[in-house]
């Protein structure tokens, strides 16, 4: 039988952090296995195979700016009433965005910012 797409696309998102897919919907409810999608040790990945999210028409209309600018577009998501922000990036701008980031709270640290 041919692998489901949307197990291969947790094979795939899984092995980009050096993790297995987690067989049987993660834990198959056994409290000595996560219940992530992943076998990964620290991070909790949940994958979500969609013929749409909501999410990414967003990212795209963002990403249309961005490319005119020549900019990594990159969408944060606040929400009232709760503390954070969620990051919205494609998987390979990953690295500079973490850069960018990384750059900012050094800065912020030395008292450049």
């Amino acid at each position: 039988m041919a692998d489901k797409t949307w197990k291969a696309a947790e094979r795939r998102i899984a092995a980009s952090f050096g993790a297995k897919r987690q067989i049987g919907s993660g834990s198959l409810g056994r409290e000595d296995r996560s219940s992530s999608d992943s076998t990964h040790e620290v991070l909790y990945i949940e994958a979500k195979y969609r013929k749409r999210h909501t999410a990414v028409a967003l990212y795209d209309d963002t990403a249309k700016k961005a490319k005119k600018e020549g900019k990594i577009p990159v969408v944060a998501m606040v929400e009232k009433n709760r503390p954070g922000t969620w990051l919205l990036i494609k998987q390979e701008n990953l690295p500079a965005v973490a850069a960018e980031y990384a750059k900012a709270r050094l800065a912020e640290l030395k008292g450049d910012a």
